[in-house]
């Protein structure tokens, strides 16, 4: 781009305005068709990252982008409107505490073990997992043993892909960083990309959690992870989400969720085992 075309980009920011209304209406649309709750204190942040595509598809205002969105709701704007509100913080073992949790559950069932990461973002989950269950169940000789969704699918390409800087694996050890991962050469020397034989354990999908049909993912699974989702979420989605998670789970299966959730609701057969871990109580429905 261009330093005039920079400059032009960040004065038509400058004089664009979101006001309450349009607001107020990208709110009932992200909440609509993804679940997360926006609210006045997310302004900013909805402004910076809707006013760029403002800009791109040269509108005046907020209001034409929120009539693009509305004027039909197979438009192929959703996607990237979609990909634009949603959040993507994540690492490699991100809340350590997990995986002791989930290497011990699996040890204890072995045979067939499957877990449904929720929220992959850019791939470092899911392949926290996968190193996990390689180093407790041996690597898996029978295709993918877990699945890995996100609504976004930006960060679902970053994640097929495979590829993240050196610094990224600053918390895995030496033996991790050898086993699998390449280091890249010459240009790319801080560069790492994930082995073929990890990722093949993985199969990422694009799925929005509030979609009535799960298909592409199993009836069943071992355990689920569903960290740092919810808190975006309102209290009526969170326990019909929590209610399906439940039927998913095998009998002592487990739901995995982010260090600031919690949750109590009476009708679903879920119990805290532990730091931010629930175990489903029953036989699924």
């Amino acid at each position: 781009m261009s330093l005039i075309t920079s400059n032009s980009a960040r004065l038509l920011r400058h004089q664009l305005i979101l006001s309450d209304g349009e607001l107020a209406r990208f709110g009932k649309l992200i909440y609509r068709r993804a679940g997360i709750v926006v609210n006045a204190h997310k302004r900013e942040m909805i402004f910076n990252r809707l006013s760029r595509r403002v800009h791109e598809l040269a509108l005046n205002n907020f209001s034409e982008y929120a009539q693009i969105l509305e004027s039909h709701p197979e438009h192929p704007e959703w996607q990237t409107f979609i990909n634009a509100l949603t959040t993507n913080l994540t690492s490699f073992f991100r809340e350590a505490h997990h995986f002791p949790v989930l290497a011990q559950h699996a040890h204890q069932r072995r045979n067939g073990y499957r877990v449904w990461c929720t929220a992959a973002s850019t791939g470092e989950e899911p392949c926290s997992i996968a190193m996990t269950l390689n180093e407790t169940l041996g690597a898996s000789l029978s295709g993918p043993r877990i699945w890995a969704s996100d609504i976004d699918t930006d960060v679902l390409a970053r994640a097929e892909a495979g590829v993240y800087r050196l610094s990224d694996l600053d918390t895995l050890s030496l033996m991790q960083k050898r086993h699998y991962f390449l280091r890249g050469s010459g240009e790319n020397s801080e560069m790492v990309k994930v082995k073929r034989e990890l990722l093949a354990s993985i199969n990422y999908l694009q799925l929005n959690l509030l979609d009535a049909n799960w298909a592409s993912v199993p009836e069943s699974v071992d355990a689920i992870f569903c960290r740092n989702v919810m808190i975006y979420f309102d209290a009526p989605t969170q326990e019909r989400l929590l209610q399906r998670f439940a039927r998913m789970l095998k009998p002592g299966g487990l739901l995995f969720v982010g260090h600031s959730e919690h949750f109590n609701y009476p009708n679903i057969p879920l119990r805290l085992r532990g730091q931010s871990v629930y175990e489903v109580l029953e036989s699924r429905a």
